[in-house]
Formats: structure tokens, sequence, C-alpha cells
């Protein structure tokens, strides 16, 4: 089981890894050794509240596929096990922002002070536009 709060679990048997041979330079090492992680989640049958899931879509992006399956690939280092705890890192971090609800903005009112200072701030710049007015008779 993978600890993502002190109240929301994940059991590793809902993570289905592969390996891949990763991309870019690397020599040899690249060509040999399938080192690169391709991590799998089925966001929508883990037991996530309904509106975390939505959450968990929009910080993913395009590692959300249509069918709420979560795609992490890890290719940043040369060892698979490094790989794969990178990746697991990614998915415990993006599951437990998902789970913060954020906060409801309320709406305020601006001060009345604040809404004299910037009137006079607007009267003060319509003054220096209008001496920058070439007046008609003046030609």
């Amino acid at each position: 089981m993978i600890r993502i709060t002190d109240s929301f679990v994940i059991d590793e048997k809902d993570i289905k890894e592969s390996f891949i041979r990763a991309s870019g330079p690397g020599g040899q090492n690249v060509n040999k050794v399938s080192t690169a992680v391709e991590l799998r989640f089925d966001v929508a049958h883990c037991g996530l509240p309904e509106d975390a899931v939505v959450r968990v879509g929009t910080l993913a992006g395009h590692l959300l596929t249509q069918d709420g399956i979560l795609v992490i690939q890890q290719q940043a280092f040369r060892s698979q096990d490094r790989n794969r705890a990178a990746a697991l890192e990614r998915l415990v971090l993006l599951l437990r922002k998902s789970l913060i609800r954020p906060k409801k903005r309320r709406a305020t009112k601006p001060t009345y002070s604040s809404q004299l200072k910037r009137l006079e701030g607007k009267q003060k710049r319509g003054k220096t536009k209008q001496l920058r007015r070439t007046s008609p008779d003046m030609d």
C-alpha cells in the first residue's frame, strides 16, 4: 500500500509498470537496456473523491487518457530503480495535490478610500490629456 495522505492509500497492484527503452543520448546503454518506466494508473476506479478526480484531470493535462488512465513516463536516470522511484514520486505528488480542496473565493467590495483614490487618478490622467490637446482657435 502506498500512503498518499493520512486518510487515503492506493494499492500497488493498481499501478501497472512497463519498462521501455529510453530515447535520447546515452550510447550503448540506451540501445541495450530498457531503463525508462511507464506507469499506468486508473484514476476513475481508485477510490478518489469525485472532485479530486476532476482536479487530477486538470493537473495532469495530457498525461490523462480519454479512459481516465494516468500515464507517467520517466527516463531521467540510467537505472530502472531510480526511474521507477521518480515516477512513483510524481504520481504521489499529483494525487496529493489533487486531494487539496481549493479555498472558495469570497467577493469583497473595494474600500471607500481605494475607490476615491482610483477616481482621483482617473481625473488626473484626464487633465493631463486635456492639456496635450490643441485648441481649434489657435490655428
